[in-house]
């Protein structure tokens, strides 16, 4: 039993970076501001093997369920049109139930009912690795979007979600 749980520790810690292990981890941050520029939350990004978590804290928000996508470009300048459509390296429709979607920057809605808001979210299309095709630090960088209503998954390009309320740059 006692061989297990090292090997659990061990494989657990080079999946982490800890330990010297080859997967260290690569982060950033995209501080989310509302319209008026006031900061509204925060998401911290970091690489794993199975694409990047994103851990979001949210504060200031009107409750309700909102769209929450990562844009092509790395501009937050309000209405936050500046961010360009959904993250799209690969020409996808989109939508997570569109059977010919889903963009790699079309992620779950989230659902504010208090704040602060906290939750965890795996972006499973895309990485934070210098030169990688689904890079999100390619040429014009990338920003994380949050929508006054909800995304329908499926109505192309962006899932009839409303205006845009909240914009942070990945960094």
């Amino acid at each position: 039993m006692r061989s297990k749980t090292l090997l659990a520790a061990a494989t657990c810690a080079a999946m982490t970076g800890m330990g010297g292990g080859a997967l260290a981890a690569e982060t950033a941050t995209a501080t989310l501001h509302d319209p008026e520029m006031n900061e509204v939350g925060t998401v911290e990004l970091e690489e794993t093997p199975h694409g990047v978590l994103m851990s979001i804290e949210i504060d200031g928000l009107p409750e309700g369920t909102h769209a929450f996508h990562i844009h092509e470009t790395g501009t937050c300048e309000p209405p936050f049109k500046s961010a360009g459509g959904h993250y799209n390296p690969t020409g996808a429709q989109h939508g997570i139930l569109n059977e010919n979607g889903k963009h790699a920057g079309d992620l779950p809605n989230i659902h504010v009912t208090g704040s602060p808001l906290k939750l965890e979210v795996l972006a499973d299309e895309v990485t934070l690795k210098d030169g990688a095709e689904n890079t999100l630090f390619d040429d014009d960088g990338s920003a994380i979007v949050i929508h006054e209503g909800p995304d329908d998954y499926q109505t192309d390009p962006a899932g009839a979600a409303g205006p845009r309320i909240a914009c942070g740059v990945i960094e």
